[in-house]
């Protein structure tokens, strides 16, 4: 078992910023340095933008928490150096299997289809991702990028000034006062940024808790992701199982709405309910436990003037679907670049509004998603009961039906459908790749394809004739040419051309498709571009 989370990561320190006779002004101040913090600090300094992160504690955090990481996330994660970490690390699977009372009734796999350099999903625990983030920061520092971590320094209150905040941090040394030209809240749900400036979610609290139990056992179950609805050891009620690195399973039980839940997270109470999963010969040790409630929910808006709100600290899911770390690494992949572009002085401020109309879409997305698989995994009355169990066992049988079982719709990258920074589709191909999409990768003769994506605008060629740079209103946008003769295993073709005999993609730095068309007119492209940086 891994004991980092003992260990202070980025112990207090006394800065100078704490002793100047006037605040110290900085670009972005980043709330929060947990995943979602760490990863928005990380991507800002790798492009030259300087990050200060403050967090009240010093180390990383306690127990898993969130163990799934997605295939879209693990790319992110890759262009911030941390991605294969995390998958060396981690527990790699594809393959789930979901249950019915005491027997199996079907199996699905996130992931069939070859040429991809990241698996379908991982399971690390939080305080792996969180160190490996860390390492990075560290690895960032000693390179002379512009970030830091405060660890200790807790944000009091906060004032916004129109084109700037000001921030008013305790210390063990005592309190001081920090501006910012930007402020990203990466503070997690009970986000005290977020109270301190009056806001909070609209959605729904379901009336359903569930048991989190890390346990440590040695164990020959499968690398799968196993859900049982109303199995023989939890009557009436659900379970999950996954595996982790070290000897760590993570088991969810549904409790029920009315308990005591101090009660419920007694090891005296704990042990019994998993001795009759498990079986009274299997020897486990409890590592970590809690207990969560069901909510869906989000902020109106993500974006507060100077204040920029991401991760859980603007929209709450269900841990069901493993959306939550998941799709808050989207939301800085999304924000970072255009705050970027917006601080270079190259785009307005009004960039900044397509984050919170793309991100809160995402959340909407995700949210619906989690509400169903709610509604399936929790019914609301008999009747609904009766359905479901109906399309549980005909799911034994039937093709069908499988679709229709929810037990946590897993998570999949957001595509950007109506986007104000998307051009009218030209191209006759793939839906996949339609404007809006995030880019599927490609293995490629020198390596893959979606590393040559990232950080910059690409104009991505496929047997086609274009610029090899195009400057348009300040925004360098460079060319990537490939060929489909080059592609023994036609997956570029197959994935972004289809039956096109050719292709041009405008490609966002956040690998995400802004338009595409089936050659090069310099016209058409240099006003894709203008869009796709808010400028029409």
């Amino acid at each position: 078992m891994s004991k980092i989370f003992e260990t202070p990561l980025y112990p207090y320190e006394r800065h100078p910023d704490q002793t100047a006779e006037t605040p110290i002004r900085r670009k972005v101040v980043i709330v929060g340095a947990g995943p979602i913090g760490l990863a928005a600090a990380i991507d800002l300094a790798q492009q030259g933008v300087e990050a200060i992160v403050l967090d009240d504690n010093d180390k990383v955090s306690f127990g898993s928490r969130a163990i799934c990481f997605a295939k879209r996330p693990l790319e992110i994660l890759d262009r911030l150096g941390a991605g294969k970490p995390m998958v060396e690390k981690g527990v790699e699977w594809d393959v789930g299997k979901v249950f019915f009372d005491d027997r199996q009734v079907y199996e699905f796999n996130l992931l069939p289809e070859d040429g991809h350099e990241f698996p379908a999903f991982i399971n690390l625990q939080q305080y792996y991702f969180e160190e490996y983030l860390v390492r990075r920061v560290h690895e960032l520092q000693d390179a002379g990028a512009p970030i830091e971590i405060r660890g200790r320094n807790k944000v009091l209150k906060v004032e916004d000034k129109g084109d700037h905040t000001v921030l008013h941090v305790d210390t063990p040394e005592g309190p001081y006062d920090l501006e910012a030209d930007w402020l990203i809240a990466c503070d997690g749900a009970g986000s005290p940024i977020r109270s301190m400036l009056g806001l909070d979610f609209v959605g729904r609290v379901f009336e359903d808790n569930f048991l989190i139990a890390d346990v440590i056992m040695d164990a020959d179950f499968p690398t799968e992701r196993w859900f049982w609805f109303d199995p023989p050891f939890n009557r009436g009620q659900s379970a999950l199982l996954h595996k982790q690195p070290d000897g760590v399973w993570r088991i969810d039980l549904q409790l029920g709405w009315d308990i005591d839940k101090e009660e419920e997270k007694k090891p005296e109470n704990v042990i019994p309910r998993l001795k009759a999963m498990l079986g009274d010969d299997v020897k486990f040790d409890l590592e970590w436990v809690s207990i969560y409630t069901f909510q869906c929910r989000r902020m109106e808006k993500f974006r507060q003037g100077r204040v920029l709100f991401a991760g859980d600290a603007a929209h709450q899911v269900s841990p069901f679907g493993a959306r939550g770390a998941n799709s808050g690494l989207q939301d800085t992949d999304n924000l970072i670049w255009k705050l970027k572009l917006v601080m270079e002085g190259k785009a307005s401020e009004s960039l900044l509004d397509t984050y919170d109309t793309e991100r809160v879409h995402g959340a909407d997305e995700n949210i619906l998603n989690s509400s169903r698989s709610t509604d399936f995994i929790t019914p609301k009355s008999e009747m609904s009961r009766v359905l479901r169990d109906a399309v549980l066992d005909l799911s034994e049988h039937y093709d069908f039906a499988r679709p229709l079982v929810n037990s946590g719709r897993l998570s999949v990258p957001c595509t950007y459908d109506g986007s104000p920074l998307n051009s009218a589709d030209a191209l006759d191909g793939p839906e996949r790749t339609r404007p809006g999409s995030p880019c599927p990768d490609v293995p490629l003769k020198d390596g893959y394809l979606l590393p040559k994506l990232a950080d910059k605008f690409t104009l991505l060629t496929i047997d086609a004739d274009a610029p090899d740079e195009i400057e348009e209103d300040g925004i360098t946008v460079t060319r990537l040419a490939l060929s489909t003769r080059e592609d023994p295993s036609q997956l570029l073709k197959d994935r972004y051309l289809g039956d096109a005999p050719s292709g041009v993609y405008l490609i966002r730095p956040d690998q995400h498709v802004a338009a595409r068309r089936p050659s090069y007119d310099e016209k058409l492209f240099r006003a894709a571009i203008r869009r796709a940086t808010g400028k029409e």
